[in-house]
C-alpha cells in the first residue's frame, strides 16, 4: 500500500466522521448513552482524534502531541465546531506525516509496547484505518438510532 492510498483513505473516513458529527439533529444527542450504549458519539469522535494524533502524529510525525486517553471518554459537551476543527487538524497531521514516510519506513518494524509481536508500520497504519472505520460505523448507527 502506498502512502498516497493511506492518506486518501484516512481523509475519506475522517471526512465521513465530520459528516456524521454534523448530521446529528442536536449537539445534545452526540453525548447520549444508555445501558446498551456505553460510549457516546462525541466520546468516540474524541477517541478517534486522540488515537490518530498519538500514533500517527506523535509517534511517527514527532508532533509533540500528548495523548490524554482518559479525557477522550470523560469529556462531555464539546461543541460540534470544536470537534470539526479537531478532525480537520487531524487530517492535516496525517497528510503531513504520511507524506514524509518512505517505503523503508512503511516496512520497518513497529511495536506499540514491548510485549506485543512485531508488525510493520504499514500493517499498523492499516490497523488504524480499520479502528477508525469501526468507530465510524458505531457513530453512524448511534446517530440513526436517535434520528427515529
Amino acid at each position: 500500500m502506498t502512502t498516497e492510498t493511506l492518506i486518501n483513505l484516512f481523509k475519506r473516513d475522517l471526512g465521513k466522521l465530520k459528516q456524521e458529527i454534523t448530521a446529528y439533529k442536536t449537539e445534545k444527542q452526540l453525548w447520549i448513552i444508555s445501558n446498551e450504549i456505553s460510549n457516546s458519539a462525541g466520546n468516540l469522535c474524541l477517541h478517534i482524534i486522540g488515537n490518530l494524533n498519538h500514533f500517527i502524529g506523535a509517534v511517527l510525525g514527532k508532533t509533540g502531541y500528548v495523548r490524554q486517553r482518559d479525557l477522550e471518554f470523560s469529556l462531555k459537551d464539546v461543541s460540534v465546531e470544536e470537534m470539526v476543527k479537531k478532525i480537520e487538524d487531524t487530517m492535516l497531521v496525517i497528510e503531513q506525516t504520511l507524506s514524509n514516510l518512505t517505503k523503508e519506513t512503511l516496512q520497518a518494524e513497529y511495536r506499540r509496547n514491548p510485549f506485543e509481536d512485531y508488525m510493520s508500520t504499514e500493517f499498523f497504519l492499516t490497523h488504524l484505518l480499520t479502528h477508525l472505520a469501526y468507530h465510524l460505523g458505531q457513530i453512524n448507527y448511534h446517530r440513526r438510532l436517535l434520528d427515529v
